[in-house]
């Protein structure tokens, strides 16, 4: 996954092109889940991570070739490195497993509860402030994600814990992400990409099921293309434009999710997924539109001279 740009930039130049690239972007994103889910109905979770990763790294490989070897063997903190690949490889995992039980907007809701659960542990992680507006958003972001898991006895079924542990995985991915601001995106991108293939050459011999035909062999590569794009398209649009133009245009994976679920899978939205999605929307959007805003309040305070 990794789509949310909810983490990235401040304000500052802006481009017309850089929403439409966004809009592009995420809607590369939703096909990328969209396909993903049809392929782990035929196919072993570690065979379609496998395959997906391996297709990601030969696309990745030409910038990793012209960036040389240092961007790679002297990244910054290798500690959180490692911490950060373990949240991704789970995330990607659990989000896989995910769509093979539940509705594609019914997991994309638990995912994009993840701003809600950074904005949450910042202040005992990142030692950062957050005041009562904010830790205000924070608990009508929570109330949305229990109301999108229907208290009741279902709610603790192995494929709804599963999503909310991995949309927490990726909260902390985006946490750990935060203290390695001086690593290149492509570096990033290669570390978690290599440890989902280690981990899919793991699983992958205990449910892998021969390939069926060249079609399948195909958008198998292809899901790992797709969402190399998806994430170049992104990083595109968030140097094009600031953050504050571009990253709430990531919500519109909501509305992808909604469509294809209908148009591939038969799935309608549930009452409750609708309330608790515009729920935990509104309030990540407040959350990263107030963070915004104290970020230009404390850039534009002028400089006391001692």
């Amino acid at each position: 996954m990794s789509k949310f740009a909810m983490a990235a930039g401040g304000f500052g130049a802006s481009s017309a092109a850089g929403p439409l690239v966004m809009l592009l972007g995420m809607l590369m994103f939703a096909l990328n889940d969209a396909m993903g889910k049809w392929l782990v109905s035929s196919y072993g979770l570690g065979q379609v991570i496998l395959l997906r990763s391996i297709a990601a790294l030969i696309i990745l490989s030409p910038l990793l070739c012209k960036a040389g070897r240092t961007p790679i063997f002297g990244a910054e903190r290798k500690g959180m490195q490692l911490a950060r690949v373990i949240f991704s490889t789970a995330e990607v995992f659990c989000f896989y497993y995910a769509v093979m039980y539940l509705p594609l907007a019914d997991v994309m809701t638990f995912w994009l509860a993840a701003p809600i659960y950074v904005a949450a542990a910042s202040p005992f992680l990142l030692g950062e402030s957050v005041g009562w507006r904010r830790w205000t958003a924070i608990a009508i972001g929570f109330v949305g994600v229990v109301i999108t898991l229907e208290p009741s006895s279902a709610m603790f079924t192995a494929p709804a814990i599963i999503s909310i542990i991995g949309s927490a995985a990726f909260a902390f991915m985006m946490i750990s992400g935060r203290f390695l601001r001086g690593t290149p995106d492509s570096t990033l991108v290669f570390f978690q990409t290599t440890a989902a293939a280690l981990a899919g050459l793991v699983f992958a011999p205990f449910d892998w099921s021969p390939i069926a035909s060249g079609r399948d062999l195909f958008l198998l590569a292809l899901l790992g293309v797709v969402a190399m794009a998806a994430h170049m398209l992104v990083n595109r649009a968030l140097k094009m434009s600031d953050a504050a133009t571009v990253a709430p245009l990531q919500y519109t994976l909501l509305l992808y999710a909604v469509i294809f679920g209908w148009l591939f899978f038969g799935d309608l939205p549930r009452m409750s997924m609708m309330i608790g999605a515009g729920l935990i929307v509104a309030s990540g959007l407040f959350i990263f539109v107030r963070e915004q805003t104290l970020k230009k309040r404390q850039q534009d305070r002028p400089i006391e001279v001692p």
